[in-house]
């Protein structure tokens, strides 16, 4: 109920612009990359191998803060800090809380741990049957192609596993011929499974022969329907997406591609034309967005993303609550603020720009939809509702 007085009491009330930040420089304004070619910087390649990762170059791109700098100290090992060029151009060099760069730069939150966080919050571990594989739902299972990013996010659920290994730089090793043996194995073996989830890391981090080589492989399965990848590349590094690579996931159509999206800055001119590549590829695309708090926790931030994604022919597909893993507090909001946001997004903007909102059950519960209470009290044969403008309905069956 306080949820429909406060909409009612905000529905005429002009919605507030998103904070100003400063545009966007060229890449040829920052020092660090002053001299870059242009033919380098749409290198994807290239792009991977000049991650910034000291305190020295990022100091070259940004004003670094207190909090900031104590962080890098310690960001080592799992998790470490690795912020694409491209993304690294899009941070306000003034600002610390300018929201691409909250997502990208570590600060000291992220050594303090809550009381209810865990290292593997969803269980995954435990519900693995084969290396590489998570079989949780009866008929799909999550590939983990990788372990490797272009930029690893400090709101990362899977920050135990990613930010060690450069899976894109070992085709021999650990991403070599028959890593994926003994998952390819399970998923024949079980013929309940019809929809296969690559992510990782990020899989599209990989060169295109192994992409290409895995996708072979799990669409040679018969009873596997539905192929999907999830990655944020095209947001963090959309020169990853080329032509080549368009033409490699058209061929095993039919495949989607799920994209992590959380803010409308991300929504550059370059991603856009990444998008569309795939769009143009015959690939559905989706997005999944994690809640943050102070980076797009507020109705007006998650209308406009949800809005831009349409434009760029992306579906909103769902909002997580931020997971409760280690080193995330600072991150996470009330669940009363993703209710908010569903009650301001259902009926008052398109259905399509309308995703779900879910808490993935801590323990290995799985994705739990949540979202504002529409049926006020039922009996037999009778519902009482309301709708998005808070006025009652009664339904009789």
């Amino acid at each position: 109920m306080e949820n429909i007085i406060l909409a009612e009491q905000q529905k005429n009330q002009p919605e507030p612009q998103i904070r100003s930040l400063r545009r966007p420089r060229d890449y040829q304004q920052i020092p660090l990359f002053k001299d870059v070619n242009p033919l380098d910087w749409e290198d994807w390649h290239w792009q991977m191998r000049k991650r910034v990762r000291s305190r020295e170059e990022l100091a070259q791109i940004i004003k670094l803060s207190g909090e900031e700098e104590e962080a890098i100290r310690k960001a080592n090992g799992r998790l470490s800090m690795a912020i694409t060029p491209y993304w690294a151009s899009l941070m306000d060099p003034e600002d610390p809380a300018c929201p691409l760069r909250r997502q990208a730069v570590p600060v000291a939150q992220e050594y303090s741990v809550g009381p209810h966080e865990m290292v593997d919050p969803c269980a995954e571990d435990r519900d693995s049957p084969a290396p590489h594989l998570v079989h949780r739902y009866p008929d799909r299972v999550l590939l983990l192609a990788t372990d490797h990013c272009a930029m690893y996010c400090r709101h990362c659920t899977r920050r135990r596993l990613v930010g060690e290994h450069d899976c894109a730089q070992d085709k021999e090793g650990a991403c070599g011929a028959g890593k994926f043996d003994a998952a390819v194995e399970y998923i024949k073996s079980n013929r309940k499974i019809r929809d296969v989830l690559i992510s990782g890391g990020d899989p599209l981090t990989m060169e295109d022969e192994q992409i290409e080589d895995l996708l072979k492989k799990i669409r040679a399965i018969s009873h596997v329907e539905f192929l999907r990848i999830g990655s944020r590349v095209p947001v963090t590094l959309p020169q990853r997406i080329t032509a080549k690579l368009a033409g490699i996931l058209k061929k095993y159509n039919p495949l989607w591609m799920s994209i992590h999206f959380n803010h409308p800055k991300e929504i550059t001119k370059r991603c856009r034309i990444a998008c569309e590549m795939l769009a143009d590829s015959g690939i559905p695309l989706g997005s999944q967005s994690v809640l943050l708090k102070g980076i797009n926790d507020r109705p007006y931030i998650m209308k406009r993303l949800m809005h831009e994604l349409l434009q760029i022919r992306v579906r909103p597909y769902y909002i997580y609550q931020c997971d409760p893993v280690r080193g995330t507090q600072h991150f996470r909001t009330p669940v009363a603020a993703g209710i908010n946001i569903m009650e301001k997004l259902r009926g008052h903007t398109s259905g399509y720009a309308v995703p779900t909102y879910v808490i993935d059950g801590p323990g290995g519960g799985g994705k739990i939809p949540v979202s504002p209470s529409y049926i006020l009290s039922q009996a037999r044969g009778k519902y009482v509702l309301r709708n998005y403008k808070g006025k009652i309905y009664t339904y009789l069956e």
